[in-house]
């Protein structure tokens, strides 16, 4: 089978629904789909991330950032009072991160594995940006915006998971044909995860998108965060390095300081989700 007609057979799978999750994603979807509960007492949420030491100790470490109030001087130390500060809807996005990673963490081939560490690692810069960029310039809701970055990339990490069954798949792509496959796994993927419409569109919009001016939507949002993040998607085609910041239209939404101060902060978040490893 050759790559198109690999690219081929998944697009098809995925437009049928046919697409399979490892075991570990379906049990993470099981507490996604608890936490989306409007009756889930916070007793209960408390137990189900207890459940899960990896999302415990990213829902204190998130408590503990500037972003969400955190103080050095005294830091959040136990679950509950971290979920009752960055409460359900900043929780519902740390679940969805562990979602993520799960698609990653299947990957076995060595070079596909470096793939899927970098695009996690461009993953939480995003989603650290975006979150950060909606509450201090665009103004739509940071806890959607932090989720649509953690899920902007799913599409690529279910490709890179099915790469290791068609070796030389993600090879260069000088047609564009992985990015054409990508756009209708991701489409099909983030229904299968019942991802809000809402989400599912800005991320769609996002290839060949334009920034407004001033910025003011969730893709202006993504479109921003996606071009400060300071490592890219291994599997977009390379960047243009960005204009002197004087010489950039974004110079009339926030100066230099602004600028650096997001950055900053939205460094701080992109640790406190975990860092840049899949494991």
């Amino acid at each position: 089978m050759n790559k198109l007609e690999a690219f081929g057979y998944i697009a098809a799978q995925a437009v049928r629904g046919e697409i399979t999750f490892p075991t570990s994603v379906n049990a993470v979807l099981r507490l996604q789909q608890a936490l989306d509960n409007p009756d889930c007492h916070i007793d209960e949420a408390i137990r189900l991330v207890l459940a899960e030491p990896q999302l415990a100790a990213r829902t204190v470490a998130m408590a503990n950032t500037a972003a969400c109030g955190g103080s050095s001087s005294l830091p959040v130390t136990n679950v509950r009072t971290a979920v009752s500060r960055i409460g359900y809807r900043r929780l519902q996005a740390l679940v969805a991160s562990l979602v993520v990673r799960q698609f990653g963490n299947r990957i076995n081939d060595p070079q596909l594995r470096a793939k899927a560490e970098q695009l996690w690692e461009h993953t939480t810069h995003m989603a650290a940006l975006a979150y950060s960029l909606a509450r201090r310039v665009t103004g739509v809701n940071a806890d959607t915006a932090l989720f649509a970055g953690i899920v902007h990339e799913v599409g690529a990490f279910y490709l890179l998971a099915r790469a290791d069954e068609f070796p030389g798949l993600l090879d260069d792509d000088a047609d564009n044909w992985g990015a054409l496959c990508e756009d209708v796994v991701s489409a099909e993927v983030m229904k299968k995860l019942s991802i809000p419409p809402a989400v599912a569109e800005a991320i769609a919009d996002m290839r060949g998108g334009w920034l407004n001016m001033p910025p003011a939507t969730l893709l202006d949002t993504l479109l921003m965060a996606n071009q400060y993040a300071p490592v890219a998607s291994p599997l977009d085609a390379p960047r243009e390095p960005l204009p002197p910041h004087d010489e950039n239209a974004i110079d009339f939404v926030f100066d230099e300081v602004t600028l650096a101060e997001i950055l900053e902060e939205a460094a701080e978040t992109a640790r406190a989700m975990g860092g840049i490893t899949l494991v």
